[in-house]
C-alpha cells in the first residue's frame, strides 16, 4: 500500500533563496533567525515560551540539515538524521500562497499576478463602484493595504454600524473583504467576495478573502475560523488531479481546497488553528487507503506570527507543532511518505509585514526506505514528482523526483 502525506508549515523558509535580492530580502531566514533570536532570549515571553528554541523531533528528521543544504554548508558536522532532508528553491515568480502550494503540486507559476498599489485608495474607482452598485452596498470602508486584525479593530464598529463592509489588501495578490458574521451575514459575506472575484479577474487578483469576524466592540473583536479563500484555478492539472485520476483521493486539509480553487480535492476538512488542523490531518491519516493522499496546511505561523513580526509566537507555535509531530510519525506504515515543507518563507524578525523569498525545507520520513540527503532541488515541483512515483501514477511536465534516491540498497 503506497500512501502520501504532504504537511505545509505555512512560510517556515529556511534561508533566503538564490534570487532573493530581486525580491528585496536577501538575508531573511525565517527559521535561522527565529532560532539566533531564541538564543538570544528575544524569543521569551512570560507564559508563553523562553530560552532556546526546541524542536529535538525536526531537528531528528533533519532540519538542521535542511537549513545547511539551503545555505550552501557541509552537513557532515551534524549527527546523523532519522529521516530524508533537503531544500528547495522557487521557480515560480511570486512568494505568495497560491504559487507556492501550485509548485510544491507540480505545476510552478510563470506568469506575474496582478497587484494592488500602495496608496489610498489602493483599489481602482471602477472596480469599488462596481462592487457597491451590483452589490447593493452603501460603501465600503478600508480601501487600503492594512493588516487584518488591525483595521477589523479599527474600523469594526463603523462597519457594524453603516453595514459597509471592510475592504483591504497586503503586498500579495488579494482583496479581502472583512464583515461581521450576524450583522452583516457569513452567507452575504461569502456572496459578495464570490462577486469580487468576477470583478477582480481581468486584474489578474490571486485570490479574494473573505474575513468574517465577531465581538462588539474593538475590544473583543476575533477573526473566526470561517474564513473563506476565492482563487483562480491553476493553470494546469496539478498532482491533486493526477491523484483523483488515478483512483486515489485527496484529503484538503484547512485552507488547501480553497487554494486550488477546489479541483482534485476530494474531501475538505477545516479546523482553527494549527493543533486543531493536526488533529484533523491525523483523523485523515488513519482514514486514508492506498493511492491516497492528505495535504494539509497549517496557516498560524503565516497569518498569527509571521505577517505580525511575533518571534516568540512563531517559536512557540513551532514548538508546539514539534511536540505533536511523534503523533503523526507513528501513524507511518510500510509503504507510507510524509514530507513536511513551506510555501514561502515570513521571516518574523525582517522589515515590514510580507512573505519573505526562502528556500523551503524537504523533511520526511518513508518506512522501508532510507533517509539521507535528497540535496537542493531547483523546484517545489520535485516534491509532487516524488509524490507522483510514490503513488505510482504518472509524471507531470514539471520537476524531478528524488525517489530513487531513498530507495534501498539492493
Amino acid at each position: 500500500m503506497a500512501r502520501a502525506f504532504l504537511f505545509v508549515l505555512d512560510s517556515f523558509g529556511i534561508g533566503h533563496a538564490p534570487d532573493a535580492a530581486a525580491f528585496a530580502n536577501e538575508g531573511a531566514d525565517t527559521f535561522g533567525h527565529i532560532a539566533q533570536a531564541c538564543a538570544e532570549g528575544r524569543g521569551d515571553r512570560p507564559g508563553l515560551r523562553q530560552g532556546p528554541l526546541l524542536l529535538p523531533h525536526l531537528r531528528a528528521l533533519g532540519l538542521s540539515h535542511a537549513a545547511a543544504i539551503a545555505a550552501g554548508h557541509d552537513v557532515a558536522h551534524l549527527p546523523s538524521a532519522t529521516g530524508f532532508y533537503g531544500a528547495a528553491c522557487e521557480t515560480s515568480r511570486g512568494k505568495d500562497t497560491p504559487s507556492g502550494h501550485w509548485e510544491i503540486a507540480g505545476v510552478p507559476v510563470p506568469f506575474d499576478w496582478g497587484y494592488f498599489p500602495e496608496t489610498e485608495p489602493t483599489f481602482p474607482r471602477s472596480l469599488t463602484d462596481a462592487i457597491v452598485e451590483k452589490a447593493a452596498l452603501p460603501g465600503i470602508l478600508g480601501n487600503c493595504h492594512a493588516s487584518g486584525t488591525e483595521i477589523i479593530a479599527r474600523l469594526g464598529e463603523e462597519h457594524i454600524r453603516t453595514g459597509k463592509p471592510i475592504c483591504y489588501t497586503s503586498a500579495d495578490s488579494v482583496f479581502q473583504i472583512a464583515a461581521h458574521e450576524e450583522h452583516f451575514g457569513l452567507e452575504r459575506l461569502y456572496q459578495l467576495c464570490e462577486l469580487v472575484r468576477i470583478l477582480v479577474d481581468p486584474l489578474n487578483i490571486g485570490r479574494v478573502i473573505a474575513r468574517p469576524f465577531l465581538g462588539e466592540s474593538a475590544e473583543n473583536f476575533e477573526r473566526t475560523a470561517n474564513r473563506r479563500d476565492y482563487a483562480v484555478p491553476p493553470p494546469e492539472p496539478t498532482l491533486l488531479d493526477r491523484v483523483e485520476v488515478a483512483g486515489g483521493r485527496v484529503f484538503g486539509i484547512g485552507k488547501i481546497g480553497d487554494i486550488f480553487a477546489h479541483q482534485g480535492v476530494s474531501e475538505v476538512r477545516k479546523a482553527a488553528g494549527n493543533m486543531a488542523l493536526f488533529e484533523a490531518s491525523l483523523k485523515a491519516m488513519r482514514e486514508a487507503g492506498d493511492g491516497d493522499l492528505v495535504f494539509a496546511n497549517f496557516v498560524d505561523f503565516d497569518s498569527l506570527y509571521g505577517h505580525r513580526r511575533d518571534v516568540p509566537g512563531y517559536a512557540a507555535a513551532l514548538e508546539a507543532f514539534d511536540r505533536k509531530l511523534p503523533e503523526a510519525l507513528t501513524l507511518l506504515q510500510e509503504g507510507d511518505m510524509l514530507i513536511l515543507t513551506a510555501d514561502h518563507g515570513c521571516d518574523p524578525t525582517w522589515s515590514g509585514s510580507d512573505h519573505t523569498r526562502e528556500c523551503v525545507p524537504v523533511v520526511g520520513m518513508a518506512p522501508g526506505l532510507r533517509g539521507g540527503s535528497v540535496g537542493l532541488r531547483r523546484t517545489f515541483a520535485d516534491m509532487g514528482e516524488t509524490v507522483a512515483e510514490h503513488l505510482g501514477i504518472p509524471r507531470g511536465p514539471h520537476g524531478i523526483s528524488f525517489l530513487g534516491g531513498l530507495a534501498p540498497d539492493a
